[in-house]
């Protein structure tokens, strides 16, 4: 999809190919424990399906992308990250026009990082890091100053708090049917027990089976698929009012009391989205 005349994708980085597949093999052959770089893409272009020997910071500096992989899928929108370890499969898409920094990193360069994708908060101290070394032509082994801002952003990665974006699916093939029709077309007003008779579960069985699958209650984890739907929509301007109502919220306080419980703001000042009659 990226050649290098594409109008899709610019790279901010001129030491670097701008061809995708190019791009990806140089990550490969260069040295160093970490590579920054920026680079941004149109709404819609679709990064298929590939891996890193890398981990990688993937942070959206504006925009939404969703990243998707076997464990599940991940949402990431304006000033949040997400982490992805090294040797994971995973494909990306821009929810709108997006801008982004990635953090490369070696498997060993530091421990204790996460097995799995989690989305992250990325802190002020973070984001000041990221603007000051994203540009940056790569250097192997920086000194001096760039050499104590790589150490830091290294110091950082595993302090960043993880956020509950991430949408994890059953291995169960009626569940992650239902789950990805419920994806499609999310209904706050669909219940426990619609699930479990379209499962052909009992109510008792089709809860403990969803939660041993996913590790989230039915209840969390529709609340989370709300928030995939919704974010996309309200980062490229709709009115919250309007997103609200066809998610199947009776009301936008509804939709704006779960909106916060999850991430901690309303719609408003998460995203800077303008406000609506009944939001707070």
């Amino acid at each position: 999809m990226n050649s290098p005349r594409s109008p899709n994708t610019v790279v901010f980085n001129t030491d670097r190919p701008v061809d995708d597949e190019k791009r990806r093999n140089w990550l490969e052959e260069v040295e160093g424990d970490l590579v920054v770089g920026e680079i941004a893409q149109l709404a819609h272009v679709q990064v298929p399906i590939h891996r890193h020997s890398r981990g990688q910071l993937l942070h959206a500096s504006s925009g939404v992308v969703l990243v998707k992989t076997g464990f599940g899928h991940w949402m990431v929108p304006a000033g949040q990250a997400i982490w992805i370890p090294p040797g994971i499969q995973h494909a990306v898409e821009m929810m709108t026009d997006v801008r982004m920094q990635s953090v490369y990193v070696l498997p060993e360069a530091i421990s204790g990082l996460p097995a799995r994708p989690r989305v992250v908060g990325i802190t002020p101290l973070m984001r000041s890091l990221l603007e000051e070394v994203a540009p940056l032509p790569h250097v192997a082994r920086p000194t001096g100053r760039n050499g104590l801002l790589y150490e830091l952003i290294m110091h950082e990665i595993p302090r960043l708090p993880e956020l509950p974006l991430g949408l994890p699916f059953p291995s169960d093939p009626r569940l992650a049917r239902m789950c990805r029709a419920f994806l499609d077309a999310p209904e706050s007003r669909v219940t426990i027990d619609q699930w479990a008779h379209s499962a052909g579960m009992s109510r008792r069985t089709f809860t403990r089976r969803f939660k041993q699958e996913v590790g989230l209650s039915l209840s969390l984890w529709r609340q989370q698929a709300s928030l995939f739907a919704a974010l996309p929509r309200l980062a490229s301007g709709e009115a919250v009012t309007t997103v609200a109502l066809d998610l199947g919220y009776e009301s936008v306080a509804a939709f704006t009391t779960m909106f916060k419980r999850m991430l901690g703001a309303s719609p408003r000042n998460y995203l800077n989205v303008p406000a609506a009659d009944g939001e707070q």
